[in-house]
C-alpha cells in the first residue's frame, strides 16, 4: 500500500487502498471507482474529491480552475442544491477539524495528483445544480516540476484580487469580520470577484510577526503624539525587545486619558478572516485583564512595505473568538502501585 505524499501521483486503486483498505476497490464502478465525492469511512465530515479538469457531465460543462495562490474554483455535482445536506455539509466545513483531501488531474489520461487538504472559502448563493464553491489548497507550495509534469496550468492570482483597495496608510483600521460572514455566501457577481484567503496551520515567519509588532508600535506612538500625548508616546514600551516572548502581550500602551492597554499583535499576509494560533499565556492574561487586553490583528500586510490593515477587539480571547484545541500536552495518570 502506497503512503500518501503531497504532490506524488495516485490511481483511483491507490487512493482507495490509503483510506478504505478493507474494502474492494472495483474498477470503473462504486463510489471508489467512479465517484467525485467520495466520504471517508468511519470518519464523520472527511472526503476526497477527485476531479480532473475540463470534464462534462450531460449538458454541463465544468468550469474549474486552480489559481497562483492556490484558490480552487470547484463545482459539485450537477444535480446537487443548496438545500442538500452534503452541500451544507460542506459550506460548514471547518478544516480544524474535518479534512477534505484533493485529487486532481489536468489531463484525463494521467494519475491523479494529489494536491493537499482544503479549507473553504466562499460559495456562489444563486447558482445551483451544481453549486459553485471557492476553496483553500493549504500549504499551498506546489514545485514547478509539478505543474510541468500535471500539464497544469495555473488562473492568474489577480482573478480573485481583495474586494478592498489595497491601502498605503499605516493607520488603516477595519472592523472586525463578521464571525458568521464566511458560512453565508455571496452572490454571484460578488462571488466571481471576492477572494478571502486563509489557510489552516499559518506559518507566518518571525520576521512577518516582528514587522507587523514594529507597524501597530508605530500607530500607537503617532496615535499618542498627534493627539498631544508625547509624554504617553515615550512611555510605550515593545515587550518582546525589553522582556522576551512569553509575558502575554507584546506592546505596553496607553489610552489618551493615560490609562494602560496591553496589546497582542497578530499579524498575516492573507485576509481578516485567516485564523491564528495563541499561547496559553496570551489566554490567560487576557482573562486576567480583560477590561485593558486587545487584540490588534493585522492583515493584508506587506512586511517589505510596511502596508496593511487591522482591527481590533478588546477583551477576554475566549469570549471574543472561537478556540479551537489544536494541540495538547499528554502526561500519563500513574496508578499508586505502579
Amino acid at each position: 500500500m502506497k503512503s500518501l505524499i503531497r504532490f506524488h501521483s495516485y490511481t483511483r486503486e491507490e487512493i482507495h487502498d490509503v483510506f478504505s483498505p478493507n474494502t474492494i476497490f472495483t474498477p470503473q464502478a462504486g463510489t471508489w471507482g467512479l465517484s467525485g465525492i467520495v466520504k471517508v469511512p468511519d470518519r464523520y465530515g472527511d472526503y476526497v474529491f477527485f476531479i480532473t479538469f475540463g470534464q462534462r457531465q450531460g449538458d454541463h460543462s465544468f468550469n474549474e480552475s486552480v489559481t497562483e495562490d492556490g484558490i480552487l474554483t470547484w463545482q459539485s455535482q450537477p444535480s446537487q442544491n443548496l438545500s442538500e445536506q452534503r452541500i451544507r455539509q460542506f459550506i460548514r466545513h471547518d478544516h480544524a477539524r474535518n479534512n477534505i483531501y484533493l485529487f486532481l488531474r489536468a489531463d484525463k489520461k494521467k494519475k491523479y495528483t494529489y494536491m493537499g487538504r482544503l479549507a473553504y472559502i466562499d460559495h456562489d448563493t444563486e447558482q445551483e445544480n451544481p453549486v459553485h464553491f471557492k476553496w483553500q489548497i493549504l500549504d499551498w507550495d506546489i514545485p514547478v516540476a509539478v505543474l510541468q509534469e500535471m500539464n497544469l496550468r495555473l488562473a492568474p492570482r489577480g482573478q480573485f484580487e481583495h474586494s478592498n483597495q489595497v491601502v498605503r496608510e499605516i493607520n488603516i483600521e477595519s472592523s472586525p469580520p463578521d464571525r458568521e460572514s464566511r458560512r453565508r455566501g455571496r452572490p454571484t457577481r460578488e462571488f466571481r470577484g471576492r477572494f478571502v484567503d486563509y489557510t489552516e496551520n499559518e506559518r507566518e515567519s518571525r520576521n512577518v510577526g516582528l514587522a507587523g509588532e514594529l507597524f501597530i508600535l508605530e500607530y500607537e506612538t503617532r496615535n499618542l503624539r498627534e493627539n498631544g500625548r508625547e509624554d504617553l508616546a515615550k512611555k510605550i514600551v515593545h515587550v518582546p525587545e525589553e522582556e522576551g516572548d512569553g509575558v502575554g502581550y507584546d506592546i505596553r500602551s496607553f489610552h489618551l486619558d493615560g490609562t494602560l492597554k496591553y496589546i497582542e499583535v497578530k499579524t498575516t499576509r492573507r485576509g481578516a478572516n485567516t485564523s491564528f494560533e495563541i499561547t496559553a499565556n496570551e489566554l490567560a492574561f487576557s482573562r486576567a485583564n480583560p477590561e485593558i487586553y486587545y487584540v490588534y490583528r493585522v492583515f493584508d500586510f506587506d512586511p517589505e512595505t510596511q502596508v496593511g490593515r487591522f482591527y481590533r477587539i478588546k477583551g477576554d480571547l475566549s469570549s471574543n473568538f472561537t478556540l479551537l484545541p489544536t494541540r495538547y500536552r499528554a502526561t500519563r495518570f500513574l496508578a499508586d502501585s505502579e
